[in-house]
């Protein structure tokens, strides 16, 4: 058990930070450490237009991988305030004021379909070179 904010050692080696998120219900996003690397699994959150999210940004600062929530674009987001998810662009600019090393784009709306997520992709890796868009059964080594 923990509440958010909370930072565990669930093993000798192993750091677990957490941080709450902006969504309905709830959500937690967590920073994984162990042997000099890091990663930060931040999903089901909803940014603030013009202000970066301090508990993201303490997440992801200089993670090797930031996995963020990135349902739509900057141009839907509008419409859908309120239900609790980001956009790509801004997982862009949260990994630079962070310094993370790579971005994973992921939590995809439904309705985006393969071609639309091409797109993203390319868009996404001339703003900040190395970012990916995560598909099913992708592995990364860190």
């Amino acid at each position: 058990d923990f509440r958010a904010g909370d930072s565990l050692q669930p093993h000798d080696a192993v750091t677990l930070r957490t941080a709450p998120l902006n969504h309905p219900g709830r959500a937690t996003g967590y920073r994984l450490e162990h042997d000099g690397r890091s990663i930060a699994y931040v999903t089901d959150t909803e940014h603030c237009p013009g202000r970066l999210d301090q508990n993201v940004l303490g997440l992801a600062k200089g993670v090797d991988l930031l996995i963020y929530d990135s349902s739509y674009t900057d141009e839907e987001f509008p419409a859908r305030i309120g239900r609790g998810h980001s956009t790509w662009q801004e997982g862009v600019r949260i990994a630079e004021a962070a310094g993370a090393r790579t971005l994973a784009i992921f939590h995809h709306d439904p309705e985006h379909d393969d071609r639309f997520l091409d797109r993203v992709a390319a868009e996404a890796a001339a703003m900040r070179p190395g970012t990916i868009v995560a598909a099913d059964g992708m592995t990364l080594a860190i």
